[in-house]
C-alpha cells in the first residue's frame, strides 16, 4: 500500500525526543505524522514514571553536562538550546508542577508521568500532529519510500524529511530493540555498537564459587534481592562514591552499580573482566576497622565478633565469606583492609535487553549541524540512538527531550532553506 504524503514530516518513534520533535515542527506551521509500532506512544517514558517521574536535575549546567563523559561537547549545544529549566518550565505549561527533591531530582508534585502524557497528547493532537500507530518501521523502499509494517500489510511513505528517534535497544518489549543499526549503516552511517548502560553485572569467580561465574548457590539463595548499605564503590575510572546497591541471583545492580556502569564496561571490554572494591564501612576509619578486628573476641565467633565491634550485617558477613578464603578471614590485619577494600570480580555486563538504557548509537561524527544525517540528506536523528550515555537522575530524559527539540530545530532549518 503506498501512501505519498510529501506535504508531511515523519516523525518515527514516539518516546519523549519523537514527541518533543513533533511538537517543536508543529509549532513551526508544520504537519507532522508520529509513527510508532506499538499500539500507543510513550510506553517506556511511562515505565520510567512508574517509580516516580524523575524528569531532570537541578544542578548547575557544567556539572550537569559532566555527566555526559566524552560525548558533553556533542551534548552542549543540544542543553543549551533546551535544558532542565526549560524542560521545567514546558512540563508547567501542560498544568503540571515540578519539585525538586532533596537529591536535586526534579518531579511532578504527583510523581507520576500519566497525567503529564495525556496532557502532552491532548496538545499534541490539538496542534494538528497525527498519529499512526502499530506501524513498524522497517527501512527503505528502493526509491527512498519509508517502509512500514502495518496490521493491514506494507505501507509506503514518501515524506517531506524524516525525523527518527528510534530509542536504544534497552526494554524492547516496549518498542525499542535496535533493530534500526543495521539498516542505517547499510546506507553508510557510522554506528557505534549498542551496549547497555546503567546495568547491573555479573559476577565470578569468588572465593566460594571458583568455577564462576555467579555466585555460589548458597549465597544466591540467602541474599538475592537484599541492598547492600553503607557502603562506598571504586573501580578504574570511577572515583570512590558511597551509596548502595543490590545482590541479584547472578551478580549486583542498583544505582550505585549504574552509576560505575560505563566505566565498568569499559573495562571488561579491554581485561575481559572487572575489578571493582567495595567499602563495607564507609563511616569507619581505617584504624578504627582494623583496632576492632583485633580486639581480643574470647570465646565468640569470628562473625559475632564483627557483628557486635563493627554492627556487620548477616548481607556484608556473607559477602566477606564469599570472597574472601578461610585464611584471609581469619588473619586481621587481611580482614581488617578487606572491610576498608573488598575486590569484586565482574565477568559482564548483563544483556542491554536488560538495562534501563543505552550506549552506542549513530555517532555525532555521522551527522551535520541541527543532527541531519551526513550520508542520508533529509533524515534526522533524535534520542537514545544517538551515541550518548548518562547516569540515571534525571540526565537521560534531558537529553532525550533536548535532542528531539534541536533536531526539529534542524529539520526546520533544512526545509526553509
Amino acid at each position: 500500500m503506498s501512501s505519498p504524503i510529501p506535504e508531511s514530516i515523519a516523525v518515527i518513534g514516539g518516546g519523549p525526543a519523537g514527541l518533543m520533535a513533533a511538537e517543536v515542527l508543529a509549532a513551526a506551521g508544520h504537519a507532522v505524522t508520529v509513527y510508532d509500532a506499538k499500539p500507543s506512544v510513550g510506553r517506556k517514558f511511562l515505565l520510567a514514571g512508574k517509580g516516580g517521574l524523575n524528569l531532570t536535575h537541578s544542578e548547575p549546567i557544567e556539572p550537569f553536562l559532566e555527566r555526559f563523559g566524552a560525548r558533553a561537547t556533542q551534548i552542549e549545544p543540544l542543553l543549551r538550546g533546551f535544558d532542565g529549566d526549560a524542560l521545567r518550565a514546558w512540563a508547567a505549561g501542560l498544568g503540571i508542577e515540578t519539585f525538586v527533591g532533596t537529591s536535586g531530582r526534579v518531579f511532578p508534585k504527583d510523581l507520576k508521568a500519566a497525567p503529564l502524557l495525556r496532557a502532552w497528547l491532548h496538545r499534541l493532537r490539538a496542534a494538528g500532529v497525527k498519529f499512526a500507530m502499530r506501524h513498524r518501521w522497517t527501512g527503505w523502499a528502493e526509491d527512498g519510500a519509508l517502509r512500514f509494517d502495518t496490521p493491514d500489510g506494507e505501507r509506503l511513505v514518501t515524506p517531506r524529511a524524516t525525523l527518527l528517534a528510534l530509542g536504544g535497544a534497552s526494554w524492547p518489549q516496549l518498542g525499542s530493540d535496535g533493530a534500526w543499526a543495521p539498516w542505517l549503516a547499510a546506507r553508510g552511517v557510522d554506528i557505534a555498537t549498542l551496549q547497555p548502560a546503567n546495568c547491573g553485572f555479573d559476577v565470578g569467580p569468588t572465593a566460594a564459587h571458583p568455577a564462576g561465574p555467579g555466585w555460589s548457590e548458597r549465597f544466591a539463595t540467602e541474599f538475592a534481592g537484599q541492598p547492600v548499605k553503607p557502603v562506598a564503590l571504586a573501580a578504574e575510572g570511577f572515583a570512590n562514591r558511597a551509596g548502595e546497591f543490590v545482590i541479584t541471583a547472578t551478580g549486583i545492580e542498583g544505582s550505585l552499580v549504574y552509576a560505575a556502569s560505563s566505566a565498568l564496561r569499559e573495562q571488561i571490554g579491554r581485561n575481559g573482566h572487572a575489578t571493582l572494591h567495595l567499602d563495607l564501612l564507609p563511616q569507619l576509619a581505617p584504624e578504627r576497622v582494623l583496632a576492632e578486628v583485633k580486639h581480643a573476641r574470647g570465646s565468640r565467633s569470628l562473625s559475632s565478633h564483627l557483628k557486635s565491634r563493627l554492627h556487620l550485617n548477616p548481607l556484608k558477613l556473607g559477602l566477606l565469606h564469599e570472597l574472601l578464603t578461610r585464611e584471609q578471614m581469619l588473619d586481621p590485619a587481611t580482614l581488617a583492609a578487606a572491610l576498608k577494600h573488598l575486590p569484586l570480580k565482574l565477568h559482564a555486563p548483563r544483556p542491554v535487553a536488560e538495562a534501563i538504557s543505552t550506549a552506542g548509537g549513530v555517532r555525532f561524527e555521522a551527522l551535520a549541524d541541527g543532527l541531519m544525517s551526513t550520508r542520508l540528506p533529509g533524515v534526522f536523528c533524535a534520542g537514545e540512538m544517538l551515541d550518548w550515555e548518562a547516569p540515571t537522575g534525571g540526565y537521560l530524559l534531558t537529553a532525550s527531550f533536548a535532542s528531539g527539540h534541536a533536531a526539529a530545530l534542524g529539520l526546520a532549518n533544512w526545509l526553509a532553506h
